[in-house]
């Protein structure tokens, strides 16, 4: 059986866990407690040297580290439904919106969060090496996340999904975004209604509460 390795506190692996819904599969889920440390634990370390989540363990053996690898390998094995676009146009786009809203989006959120929480303190970056918190980063982090949402939000005035019609795991990692900016507190603004629409949508599908 396929075996996942997943933080329910942490953004990156609910990407993974929202794809696994989506796509129904049957996998054996092992929770590493990031808040605790458990991804410095010997033995996790030996599953994943950069100590980090997600992981899924394939059934031959392979060991993916990224959400790029992740949602590729599963897209192949089930392809139903689609979630890296049906036609090339498609593709492509959906390729756009990931790259975006992870360097627009979830990268700005992770400055904040890494460089004011006390609990990351000399952690500002993942891993074993200590790296200091730099509070300029995290004040450039609030001004990116909230110029991504006025981005999604142009995008979705135009079409239901950042990739077209149909739903992909383009808005699996916009959503993500959206949600965990939160954790930071930041907030969409109010007038930015098609991005409000586009959010209560995405919460009605299977991953939406995963």
């Amino acid at each position: 059986m396929i075996k996942f390795y997943d933080c329910a506190t942490a953004p990156n692996p609910r990407r993974a866990r929202m794809v696994i819904a989506e796509k129904r599969v049957d996998v054996k889920t092992i929770e590493v407690d990031l808040r605790n440390g458990e991804q410095f634990d010997p033995d996790f370390i030996a599953v994943n040297p950069n100590c980090t989540v997600p992981v899924l363990a394939t059934e031959e053996g392979e060991t993916l580290t990224e959400n790029a690898a992740i949602v590729r390998y599963l897209e192949a094995m089930y392809p139903d439904p689609p979630l890296l676009g049906r036609s090339p146009l498609e593709q492509a786009r959906v390729a756009e919106w990931v790259w975006r809203s992870e360097f627009e989006g979830l990268i700005s959120v992770m400055d904040v969060l890494r460089n004011t929480s006390k609990a990351m303190k000399d952690r500002a970056l993942p891993g074993t090496h200590p790296v200091v918190q730099i509070a300029a980063l995290a004040e450039r982090g609030m001004v990116r996340g909230r110029r991504y949402f006025e981005t999604l939000n142009a995008r979705l005035a135009r079409m239901p999904w950042l990739a077209g019609d149909s739903y992909s795991f383009a808005d699996i990692t916009a959503f993500v975004f959206v949600e965990f900016a939160a954790r930071v507190e930041l907030i969409p603004d109010e007038d930015l209604t098609a991005l409000s629409i586009w959010r209560e949508a995405c919460k009605t599908r299977p991953s939406g509460q995963v």
